[in-house]
């Protein structure tokens, strides 16, 4: 039931019991004939309405007025917490602005209360990520990466050449002139094709075996170093909006991790032919987000086995971010990471 029509019946409730105490003790104080009274009300008239029905009307309709208006009072209270609640779910700073009644004092504390733990956690938890960034740089990172360059170079030196050699080699035929045999002349465009094909996925395969370490760069120069990499080597049209900010390194090695999965998945599996990436702050928040037009996937359906997905979601978490990913067949892909800053106290006078 609707808290405003709630409070009206109440209150017409209340302002009829009312009414029946006040009448009964008027009859007691005053010595009247309850039985004589009652009847003399029922049959008095004002105007040509009975009193009691007249009476009856006033007290509803003074109820439902009070009612209304204790109803109307009390919702927009409610509305008043369920913003506030709104606000915390996102992870928005507590406003000092917002005018809360004196009844909601305490609630309001105790909700400023939870968003101060949770900023608290947030922050914690972008520490610890610092601290096990730095040490898989100072140990892990360097042999991943060692390794990760050898097994570029040799693919690079390999197979990549041999299949450069075939793609000429190819070209080469088709350009002599055409065979007589239809039949032969459309399977060798087939096999170009497919060579041509092989060359774009060994291409994203070489950048996404890059090192995976920024080596001391922002996260806004790796990104936008990759990005300059995949023009030269992929045909794909890319516009990128990159603004400067600082974030703690942290923070910068995790999502330069998620940005490098979201482009691999891209050139594997998008098919796109346009990509737009977005990096700013806003709102004491790093937005990062990756569009594609490619061929899109059901979200519900790789969820689950998806590695990739769960491995970026869980560097999101890791610094206390959110990761969300929309896609639609046929319609592309969009990827948005959102990860809150937390500006620390200067404490240098302590």
């Amino acid at each position: 039931m609707n808290s405003i029509i709630r409070f009206v019946l109440l209150s017409i409730a209340c302002s009829f019991v009312l009414a029946i105490i006040m009448i009964v003790m008027t009859f007691i104080t005053f010595s009247i004939d309850i039985a004589f009274g009652w009847s003399a009300l029922w049959e008095g008239k004002l105007g040509d309405v009975s009193f009691l029905l007249t009476a009856l009307a006033v007290i509803i309709t003074f109820g439902s007025i009070i009612g209304a208006i204790i109803g109307w009072y009390w919702k927009e209270n409610l509305k008043k917490i369920e913003k506030m609640l709104i606000g915390i779910i996102k992870g928005e700073r507590p406003s000092e602005a917002e005018e809360v009644p004196k009844e909601l004092e305490s609630i309001s504390e105790r909700m400023t209360q939870v968003q101060e733990k949770l900023r608290a956690q947030t922050e914690h938890a972008q520490k610890i990520a610092t601290e096990r960034a730095n040490e898989r740089e100072q140990s892990l990172q360097e042999v991943v990466a060692q390794e990760r360059n050898r097994l570029a170079r040799e693919l690079h030196d390999s197979v990549s050449q041999q299949l450069f050699a075939a793609s000429m080699l190819m070209s080469a035929i088709n350009e002599a002139g055409p065979p007589e045999d239809a039949a032969l002349n459309k399977q060798l465009n087939m096999v170009e094709k497919m060579i041509h094909q092989s060359q774009l996925e060994m291409r994203a395969l070489l950048l996404h075996l890059r090192p995976v370490d920024l080596k001391g760069k922002s996260l806004q120069e790796g990104v936008e170093g990759l990005l300059k990499e995949l023009t030269q080597k992929v045909p794909i049209e890319i516009d990128a909006k990159i603004e400067d900010f600082q974030v703690d390194k942290g923070v910068e090695d995790q999502l330069f991790r998620i940005f490098q999965e979201s482009i691999s998945n891209t050139l594997r599996h998008a098919k796109a032919d346009n990509l737009h990436v977005l990096l700013l702050e806003r709102d004491e928040n790093i937005i990062m987000r990756v569009v594609d037009d490619g061929i899109g996937f059901q979200t519900e359906a790789v969820k689950t086995s998806s590695y990739g997905m769960q491995n970026m979601r869980e560097r999101a978490y890791e610094v206390g971010g959110t990761l969300k990913i929309i896609s639609l067949p046929n319609e592309g892909t969009r990827l948005e990471v959102k990860v809150p800053i937390l500006r620390r106290e200067d404490t240098s006078n302590d």
